[in-house]
């Protein structure tokens, strides 16, 4: 019989991004709850991933900033990098947004338990931790278990790190490979390379950030030639070896890369092994947990959120998932997620941002013949201008239809993903969107000029 104490409308397995928002968003809908986690609320984008990264990608702006300071007329000396000093930074926004977590979750009464949980049943998680164990029931069950560093099989000690250890390597290391050109590979390549790092890049794929449009991954090649970041692309790591002068990494042509450190950035799996998922019958993928577009897996009321379903894996997603299943649950019947509507960003120096449709799967779905694109250079921007940096924004729209993709490469052009995601997802035409009068001078406007070009009065270039 279940102990009255120990039974809630939902119970949450994981405290991340995903079940936190869940957690959270049915308190707010009075729900009885109870939120389950091993280790720290707030998951890996609080404590081991967008948030301490971006940290340090801000400090290695500041250092960036420092050194070409005098291009601005400002007379400032570049000493170099205190890494403590740093991390002790990055540290300091972790635990103030770490604090005002925890006093969330309290203040909306949810039943915070710290243990390793285990599905036991439909409805029933078996919690374990210092006090012994006990069983959490719930009329509906959200899993929300999470991701972590892949290694490909690769022994990750000493000199061989993943972004997990490179988040507290205190010095700056002289030389470094770092193994995967996608988002979290460039973004760590960007920092190192600020604080004075030589950085060489190894990804198998083609191009850099290989999901991003074409012209966007060609563009950061060009930036990081420029930056002196090193990279080859369209090989395969084969092995590395270490010793006391450093790592040794071999790629399947044969080459050898030196370097002080590896950091080993082949993406993120799911966690899913150990929590009793497939003996209560739900389905796995490689480890991913598969759900339908309402979030559920098709076993009693339990739905799964975040990295352990198949998909981007952002923590944006996850918040918004979250809060999908809570408002699901109580009968809200939510507008389901559109995977492509959601924006994703690379907080590398220069940053990229992109919303929707590529224009390669533009052109698949709707036919090559069918659609239109526009590259408007902030060569052409007045901001960018003042902030000395190149890029461009792409808008890829269906012909005489709505836009169906923008993406952007350039400083700070992160903030720029607002106003992109609102066009995609409202399925804005290009006529519409020129309409709209962009603050001068801004890099908001390079938006607003991409989009009077596509419905043919471009003013400041020549498409």
């Amino acid at each position: 019989m279940s102990d009255p104490d120990n039974t809630y409308d939902l119970v949450v397995l994981g405290g991340g991004t995903g079940g936190y928002a869940a957690a959270l968003r049915a308190a707010q809908l009075d729900m009885k709850v109870a939120l389950i986690e091993r280790d720290k609320v707030g998951g890996t984008c609080l404590h081991r991933g967008c948030v301490p990264t971006k940290a340090l990608l801000h400090a290695a702006e500041v250092a960036d900033s420092a050194r070409e300071a005098g291009g601005f007329g400002i007379e400032v000396e570049f000493q170099g990098i205190d890494m403590p000093k740093v991390l002790d930074f990055k540290q300091g926004i972790i635990d103030r947004n770490y604090k005002g977590l925890q006093g969330l979750i309290k203040a909306r009464g949810i039943d915070y338990i710290a243990g390793e949980g285990k599905l036991v049943s439909e409805d029933t998680v078996e919690v374990t931790n210092d006090e012994g164990t006990m069983e959490v029931t719930g009329t509906h069950m959200v899993l929300a278990t999470g991701s972590t560093s892949k290694t490909i099989g690769i022994d990750i000690r000493d000199r061989v790190m993943t972004s997990e250890q490179a988040l507290t390597y205190d010095e700056v290391p002289e030389s470094a490979v770092v193994l995967g050109g996608g988002v979290i590979g460039v973004e760590f390549a960007s920092v190192w390379a600020s604080f004075g790092s030589q950085v060489t890049i190894v990804e198998g794929l083609p191009h850099l950030v290989a999901n991003e449009d074409e012209s966007i991954s060609k563009a950061l090649e060009k930036a990081f030639k420029k930056r002196k970041i090193g990279f080859q692309v369209g090989v395969k790591f084969d092995s590395v070896e270490q010793d006391d002068s450093g790592v040794h990494v071999k790629l399947e042509d044969g080459s050898v890369i030196d370097a002080q450190v590896l950091l080993v950035a082949v993406g993120r799996g799911p966690v899913t092994e150990g929590f009793g998922f497939e003996d209560q019958g739900i389905t796995l993928d490689r480890g991913f947990v598969i759900v339908d577009e309402r979030q559920r897996t098709g076993v009693g009321n339990i739905y799964a959120v975040g990295d352990i379903v198949p998909g981007l894996q952002l923590a944006h997603r996850s918040f918004a998932q979250g809060i999908f299943v809570a408002e699901e649950i109580a009968g809200l019947s939510p507008a389901p997620i559109i995977e492509s509507g959601i924006p994703r960003v690379t907080y590398s120096e220069p940053e990229i941002f992109s919303v929707g449709l590529t224009e390669k799967k533009a052109a698949e779905e709707y036919g090559e013949d069918s659609i239109e694109k526009v590259e408007y250079p902030l060569g052409g921007n007045a901001k960018s201008a003042i902030l000395k940096t190149n890029g461009f924004i792409k808008v890829v729209r269906e012909k005489d239809g709505p836009v169906l993709g923008i993406h952007g490469i350039g400083a700070r052009l992160s903030e720029q993903a607002g106003e992109a995601q609102l066009i995609v997802n409202w399925e804005a035409f290009p006529e519409e969107v020129a309409q709209l009068i962009h603050a001068h001078p801004t890099q908001n406007e390079a938006i607003g000029e991409a989009h009077l070009a596509l419905a043919g009065k471009p003013l400041h270039f020549h498409n």
